[in-house]
């Protein structure tokens, strides 16, 4: 009989008989992108190049009507439970113009209903940057997340996931339901922009889905804000807030002092 030397994985592989010898079968390797030579893959990616900086004019433009979208006034007072008692709509602002509130589904019917909340709202929730807020809260924007649940599973399962935002309990009023959240169909997520004109509460934008994916720095956020990034190279409706880009930039932990 011939020797045969062994081959990493071998003992893993299907084998078939042959002619009275056993045959290792060939592994079928992974699908990989074309090798071509580095001159080649520098002209394919300056193409892309290309393309990627249309996109990313095409967004500059979209984000340009979004700034310009009109808003709807949330007529109705609106009372959440949290950490520390009672909490109104405007207290989520924080003193704060802008709010993005997410509507996390975690309620009956939910997968992981009652100890956990909707897997796609936590994967969403665990993708905002570590200290992305701290650089909204620069631009006087705030972030809250809202759910049907009851505050103590509510503190349960943000305890576990370790998030440090705020989130609120929704389960004594029709916050849900009014916002189009919670309807015979079941439940469902999203994000909402809003505004604030004093004690004065409108709704600018809402996003959900895949619309959600593209969100969780601190531009992606400011991006759907009715103000946006408030630098004067964006295209902006007349009297909006705006200064020069890089002067507001700050190392997150640096903000109090730039503000004293």
């Amino acid at each position: 009989m011939r020797a045969r030397l062994s081959v990493p994985g071998e003992a893993n592989r299907p084998k078939v008989q042959a002619n009275n010898e056993e045959t290792v079968m060939p592994q079928k390797s992974r699908a990989l992108p074309r090798v071509v030579s580095p001159e080649e893959w520098s002209r394919a990616r300056s193409e892309l190049l290309a393309k990627e900086k249309e996109m990313t004019h095409a967004k500059d433009a979209l984000n340009a009507q979004r700034r310009r979208l009109p808003m709807a006034r949330i007529e109705k007072e609106y009372t959440f439970e949290g950490p520390g008692g009672k909490v109104t709509l405007l207290d989520l602002f924080d003193g704060r113009p802008q709010l993005l509130l997410y509507h996390f589904m975690f309620a009956p019917g939910v997968n992981g209903w009652p100890s956990a909340g909707c897997p796609g709202c936590s994967m969403f929730t665990d993708n905002i940057g570590q200290f992305a807020l701290v650089h909204l809260n620069a631009r006087d924007v705030s972030f809250a997340v809202v759910s049907r649940a009851p505050l103590s599973n509510i503190q349960a399962y943000r305890q576990r996931m370790q998030w440090p935002h705020r989130w609120v309990s929704s389960a004594s009023n029709t916050f849900n339901v009014d916002f189009g959240l919670t309807t015979d169909k079941g439940e469902d997520h999203g994000l909402s922009v809003l505004l604030r004109d004093g004690d004065a509460v409108y709704r600018t934008y809402f996003t959900s889905a895949r619309g959600l994916e593209q969100l969780g720095t601190s531009w992606s956020f400011l991006d759907i804000t009715p103000y946006g990034r408030q630098e004067l190279w964006e295209d902006s409706p007349q009297g909006w807030p705006q200064s020069p880009p890089y002067e507001w930039w700050h190392r997150h932990d640096e903000y109090a002092a730039a503000k004293a």
